[in-house]
């Protein structure tokens, strides 16, 4: 560990629902490269607890891809859904503390709700104060209204994007931290793992700025430490949508790993020099964390793959 810096812990977390794609890339790459090349550690999570979208093949297909690329990390892979126990005892905390209520709202009844910039309904508040009578719950929420505890802007330093502030009554509404189908949503998942783990750096896309004000809101809630963020732009396509498995993000070539690399380090600000297109994959790691800027990451929040991915 470099006398340099305080503990550093990362982390990369996917989740199974398809192949790694390059942006999948791209963000582990920044997340890899800013924890080794600060002497620090690097876990690795399976965000599964949605667990209808996921499955086992596309966690064990993520795992090889990983190391076929080079990336290595520290411990055993964490499972969120081996971890229910945890998530639970965070919402008996919540409710202890009147942080929460039960809403009887279906996605119907909400259908006409303001959007978020994220596109999930932005809450209105409709049983903050009570369910009408009749009802039955169909999901738990953590109340964000201007009178709660704790519910003013948020507002942290990003260290790419810069100064970020939410106003979660304005932007989100009243979240959802147990879901209608008895699971734990992604936010109260994620917030728990990372303070678990001891995670004290979050490296991972801009798509996720607006959830990093619900967690850290949550964080707040639950008397956890608040890791330091840093957003990576999003590669997105010609259409100005984020690569994913829904807009048919072509899968990871783990046969040519060091051309997938060098882009995703052109595209992060690296600047990749022209030699290194004839190294192996372990003389690019290894130049890679010895040459890592988190400065000459680009600020904007998405990057075109169109302009950015050309195969060296």
């Amino acid at each position: 560990m470099s006398a340099s810096y305080p503990l550093y812990r990362g982390r990369f977390a996917p989740s199974p629902t398809g192949p790694l794609h390059f942006g999948s890339l791209v963000a582990a790459v920044g997340s890899f490269l800013d924890a080794r090349a600060r002497g620090g550690e690097w876990l690795l999570r399976m965000e599964d607890v949605d667990a209808p979208r996921c499955s086992m093949a596309a966690a064990e297909d993520i795992l090889r891809t990983l190391e076929s690329f080079g990336f290595t990390w520290d411990g055993a892979v964490v499972w969120q859904h081996q971890r229910e126990a945890a998530y639970a005892d965070a919402l008996v905390q919540l409710q202890n503390n009147g942080q929460v209520f039960p809403c009887a709202c279906t996605r119907r009844e909400l259908a006409d709700s303001l959007l978020a910039a994220d596109g999930a309904a932005i809450y209105p508040g409709t049983c903050r104060l009570g369910m009408a009578e009749g009802k039955k719950t169909q999901a738990w929420r953590v109340s964000v209204s201007p009178a709660s505890a704790g519910a003013a802007p948020i507002v942290f330093e990003d260290a790419i994007q810069g100064r970020i502030e939410s106003d979660l009554s304005r932007d989100v509404g009243d979240f959802i931290v147990r879901r209608a189908d008895g699971l734990f949503a992604y936010q109260l998942a994620v917030v728990v793992d990372d303070a678990a783990a001891g995670v004290t750096h979050v490296v991972r896309g801009a798509d996720l700025l607006l959830s990093t004000a619900r967690q850290i809101f949550l964080q707040h809630c639950l008397g956890l430490p608040v890791p330091l963020y840093a957003h990576l732009p999003v590669v997105v396509n010609a259409a100005g949508e984020k690569l994913a498995k829904q807009t048919l993000a072509a899968p990871l070539d783990s046969k040519r790993p060091v051309a997938s690399l060098i882009c995703a380090l052109t595209l992060l600000g690296q600047q990749p020099p022209l030699e290194l297109v004839d190294a192996s994959r372990d003389e690019l790691w290894a130049w890679a964390i010895r040459h890592w800027r988190l400065g000459n990451v680009p600020r904007q929040r998405t990057l075109p793959l169109a302009e950015q991915f050309v195969t060296p």
